[in-house]
């Protein structure tokens, strides 16, 4: 085996990476720093495995080496929140032993061709490959110029979901929440996504693997591997409980999925009726969004520099937590199994929906909030003429 590679574009692909890691070590009885080491802050030995670090954050230009554990990529986003947790997450990697490589892969004028240069030789050596996104444009041209021997999936949010229903329907690969036409951009690209499903899929000796959190359907040859957030509860917490509750934003308004007027409206709803005081900001909800939801409900806009997970496992958090359908409400009862926090998930009425969500979109959203743990608490919402309410239960 001439090693692991990871490619990662946010900072929850990337502690999907670490639980990944975490997971196989265990199962092969291997010893690392997860396994070893106390949580962060806390007196202890050094952790057990501790990998160079001649590529790192700051080394630009160097193809990663090869080290204990997958070597990781970041393949860095523009926007600063995200770069901003990928950083903190890289830190933590690195201190569990691993190599992280930052790959500037969208930095202006010929950042595409040097990255691929770059990652030549480190993506044909490589065993397996790990990757965050199969939607990534990025990933997928990767993957069309270097078929890799084995393949793992590790979860970036509910398109797990999609991605496994579609690769058993035999379906191009499309986000969930966008329109089934093809544009200009999509229909130049057509080549690049075929050939890119084609290599994600199991063929010949090429195995396939999702890492995942989430309630998903096998599809034929491919094995799913349950992700318990072990790496997370080992290492972190348990947290300190606050009185009332803490809300967890989303960026399904920026995504053109529900409208603003319906989701501010309703953040203030549920912010009463849980006598909540935080409002967790996803790091794609935008700045004028986060004001008139701290203006208008009064709420706390916290915007965290980790994944969620984290945050909720190091504490304080809110005795319960409510969200709209997203990961976190298959992702915090794992994270947080144990500590007595109350997960609860608001659904979305079809009257929230823009003109510009897909046709899927609706089915989509029911799906999350329905496959969701048993102890999830369920909030539905109910219209009564020209307003809507919100049924708490």
């Amino acid at each position: 085996m001439t090693g692991q590679l990871a490619f990662v574009e946010s900072p929850v692909q990337l502690l999907n990476v670490l639980e990944w890691a975490h997971t196989r070590a265990v199962a092969t009885g291997a010893s690392t720093a997860a396994q070893a080491g106390p949580p962060p802050g806390e007196p202890g030995p050094a952790p057990a495995v501790r990998a160079p670090r001649p590529t790192d954050a700051t080394t630009p230009g160097t193809a990663p080496a090869a080290a204990p554990g997958p070597t990781v990529v970041v393949l860095s986003p523009t926007d600063p929140m995200s770069r901003g947790q990928l950083r903190r997450m890289a830190q933590l990697a690195r201190d569990e032993g691993l190599t992280v490589h930052w790959q500037e892969a969208r930095g202006g004028r010929g950042a595409l061709a040097r990255t691929l240069r770059e990652l030549a030789g480190p993506l044909r050596a490589a065993e397996r490959v790990i990757i965050g996104d199969p939607f990534s444009r990025y990933v997928q041209l990767l993957l069309t110029l270097f078929a890799p021997r084995h393949l793992t999936v590790v979860d970036d949010g509910t398109a797990t979901m999609e991605f496994a229903a579609q690769l058993g329907r035999g379906e191009r690969l499309v986000r969930w929440h966008r329109k089934g036409s093809l544009g200009p951009r999509e229909l130049l690209l057509a080549p690049v996504t075929s050939l890119a499903r084609r290599r994600l899929a199991p063929a010949g000796s090429r195995t396939v693997e999702i890492f995942t959190s989430l309630p998903v359907e096998a599809p034929e040859g491919v094995t799913v591997t349950g992700n318990s957030f072990a790496w997370t509860r080992s290492r972190f917490g348990p947290p300190l409980l606050t009185g009332g509750a803490d809300l967890v934003g989303t960026s399904l308004v920026e995504t053109g999925v529900v409208d603003a007027v319906h989701y501010d409206r309703v953040v203030g709803e549920l912010a009463r009726a849980h006598g909540a005081t935080r409002y967790f900001a996803h790091r794609r909800e935008s700045a004028e969004k986060l004001h008139r939801i701290a203006v208008g409900t009064g709420l706390q806009v916290v915007r965290p520099d980790l994944p969620l997970e984290l945050i909720a496992r190091r504490g304080p958090i809110g005795r319960t937590v409510v969200s709209f359908p997203s990961t976190v409400v298959h992702t915090l009862p794992l994270a947080l199994a144990g500590t007595g926090v109350k997960v609860a998930v608001c659904e979305i009425a079809p009257e929230w929906l823009r003109e510009t969500a897909s046709p899927r979109a609706r089915g989509f959203l029911s799906g999350v909030a329905g496959t969701a743990a048993q102890e999830v608490d369920r909030l539905t919402s109910r219209a009564t003429g020209p307003a809507d309410r919100l049924e708490f239960g």
